[in-house]
């Protein structure tokens, strides 16, 4: 069970070649990994990355297995990409990159084989582009192979903001396990679509919550009296960088997660969170908005300095557990409006955690390992139900 969980049902790599607006041609590496199609179709998203590797896409599809497991909606877990740097690519060319990517991987997406979504890189925008280029390979419009796809086409009007809400709602049930009283000081390393959404919906609740750091790749401020998230979506919105906001004092990137604060949400990059910095988190819970900011390592050391660290597998799920909403959605051909696909992403971590946090009391283990105990444990069951072919 162990080595078939380990590996990857099936993992390709493809070319992209596209025309360039210069009338040249460009050819991009493209990558989709199904690592589970056991207790539903793949799921997982599309990434944009000048990084990005076939062994990264490979841990993300895992991690997405677990994570539709440990919510329990009926997915398994994908993911896929291309390596480029899409600020470098007009939008026609994105689209032409875009459609080609879809093209190339056709025959494995799909309603019932693997439905894609938003990631790093990639928004709504693209995912229309992918929807349209499959249903006139299609010649029909059957289901959807994206999800995160605009509401003009049938996408959820919550969805785009479903995980940056998932992530403060885990905020507010982490700060309940630990019994925190207000102000509650929060720290949010990573100011985008998941940060922003995060900081926006915990800043709501200004009594409760204060936003003392914000930063994203240009660097960070810090303010102890608090930073107004409104104030800082403005300022982003006009064009300005958020290092050069006008309240507080500038950080580095590496400093902000070192802010004193009683929560840190890490909602940008992996490992930024490692060895070499994890005995400065000065926070007293890590909520994971990103995927894998904490090094295996780092997460040891985080454990036994006693912080509670709330794994990305449970943390940003808002996203899948949207999109699987949005699909339902899709199927009944019934709109949901924006309240409640919030209230089915609230209800669904709720659940999740509470069931992780009761494996970790009983096996006396910290919640990340709670969470994959649980998730691999139901992917498992799975398995052993449904027997090895032939």
């Amino acid at each position: 069970m162990v080595e078939m969980l380990g590996k990857p049902r099936r993992a390709i790599e493809v070319a992209v070649p596209i025309r360039t607006d210069s009338g040249g041609t460009r050819t991009f590496d493209g990558y989709r990994v199904q690592h589970s199609i056991t207790r539903g179709p793949g799921k997982g998203g599309v990434r944009y990355h000048p990084e990005l590797t076939l062994n990264e896409v490979r841990a993300l599809a895992m991690n997405m297995t677990w994570k539709c497991a440990l919510v329990e909606i009926p997915y398994g877990g994908a993911k896929g990409g291309i390596r480029c740097d899409p600020h470098e690519l007009s939008e026609y060319e994105l689209e032409r990159m875009t459609r080609r990517y879809a093209s190339e991987i056709m025959a494995l997406i799909g309603p019932g084989r693997d439905v894609l979504a938003p990631d790093i890189g990639t928004s709504e925008r693209e995912m229309a582009w992918i929807l349209d280029t499959y249903n006139a390979a299609l010649g029909m419009t059957l289901g959807a192979p994206v999800t995160g796809k605009p509401v003009v086409v049938g996408g959820s009007s919550g969805r785009r903001r479903a995980t940056g809400y998932g992530v403060a709602e885990c905020v507010k049930l982490a700060i309940g396990l630990e019994g925190l009283a207000p102000p509650v000081r929060v720290v949010i390393a990573g100011f985008g679509e998941v940060g922003r959404v995060a900081a926006e919906t915990l800043g709501a609740d200004g009594d409760y919550f204060t936003i003392v750091g914000a930063g994203d790749v240009s660097g960070g401020r810090h303010d102890p009296t608090g930073l107004d998230p409104a104030a800082i979506g403005r300022h982003l919105d006009g064009g300005g960088a958020l290092v050069e906001l006008p309240v507080g004092e500038a950080v580095t990137p590496e400093l902000l997660l070192e802010v004193d604060c009683d929560v840190l949400i890490p909602a940008a990059v992996g490992g930024v969170i490692n060895e070499g910095n994890s005995d400065r988190i000065a926070a007293r819970i890590v909520v994971e908005g990103a995927n894998g900011p904490t090094t295996f390592e780092a997460d040891a050391q985080l454990e036994g300095r006693g912080v509670t660290v709330v794994p990305d597998v449970l943390a940003n799920a808002g996203g899948v557990i949207a999109s699987h909403l949005e699909s339902v959605q899709g199927v009944q051909g019934a709109p949901w409006t924006t309240e409640e696909t919030y209230r089915g992403v609230q209800q669904r971590l709720q659940g999740a955690f509470a069931a992780t946090c009761e494996i970790a009391a009983q096996q006396a283990v910290a919640l990340r390992e709670a969470a994959l105990c649980l998730s691999i444990g139901r992917v498992a069951t799975a398995h052993r139900t449904l027997g090895l072919y032939p």
